[in-house]
């Protein structure tokens, strides 16, 4: 998988603080183009149109818990995300956060913003340590200009990405908790029952994402693994009947 190419890359670097990562030379932004051939909006660019991007990107190592960007802010590029995991989030008045989005491996997020020329509208904070991509507005439209096929392949993740926000708006709308539930649990599966995967979020930011209390949450869960249809051990999880869990969220099996 991508995420997995990725983070297999990537893990020889260090996190020792939250930093960007200094100094210039071919060494440097050839490791970076390397990481941008990996992520699936630039994996079909050839070499030479790649690398001017790669001279505009920097690397951010962030600590667990770094925030990015606060509402607000001028958004002067936009980020990829190459290990790690990191949350989108609206931040009320009285300093309430609501989960609008968690970034994987191999997303990116600010792009539309960034055409827009747009300040940024949410508060971006690492979960875990990761490592991200800053890809520089003035880089990436000196190529847009070029008439790169970067436009193409950006147009169609931008496109990608609004398919799958109707797809979660229609969730909302339409699922009740269990739904919603169950859909974000099978989503985060790799597809072998018995075996535990982990998500690498707290619970409380899981109830946030799907729109429950945390107490909705638990109630859910603790009725989930007293049917036996999944396993939890902190922040790892096992499904045990994958049908039967579908079964019971009323979904349709979507595999191939």
């Amino acid at each position: 998988m991508v995420a997995q190419d990725i983070a297999e890359q990537a893990s020889n670097d260090g996190l020792a603080d939250s930093r960007l990562v200094a100094g210039e030379g071919p060494g440097r932004w050839k490791r970076i183009q390397a990481q941008l051939a990996h992520l699936p909006i630039f994996k079909e660019l050839p070499a030479e149109q790649l690398e001017p991007i790669a001279k505009g990107t920097q690397e951010v190592h962030a600590l667990r818990g770094t925030t990015l960007f606060h509402s607000g802010d001028p958004c002067l590029g936009f980020h990829m995300l190459v290990y790690g995991r990191v949350k989108l989030v609206f931040v009320s008045s009285s300093g309430l956060e609501r989960v609008v989005r968690l970034v994987g491996p191999g997303e990116g997020f600010g792009e539309a913003l960034m055409f827009m020329g747009r300040n940024y509208i949410v508060t971006a904070q690492t979960l875990v340590d990761s490592l991200l991509l800053h890809i520089s507005r003035d880089a990436l439209m000196e190529q847009l200009e070029k008439g790169s096929d970067v436009a193409r392949l950006m147009l169609a993740g931008l496109s990608e990405r609004l398919y799958r926000l109707m797809g979660e708006l229609e969730a909302y709308t339409l699922q009740n908790g269990v739904q919603r539930l169950v859909s974000y649990l099978l989503q985060e599966w790799p597809g072998e029952e018995g075996t535990p995967f982990r998500i690498d979020v707290g619970k409380s930011v899981i109830a946030s994402r799907l729109n429950l209390t945390p107490e909705h949450l638990s109630r859910t869960l603790r009725d989930l693994i007293d049917r036996d249809l999944i396993r939890v051990q902190r922040r790892n999880f096992t499904i045990l009947d994958s049908a039967a869990l579908r079964q019971y969220g009323a979904l349709p099996d979507t595999r191939a």
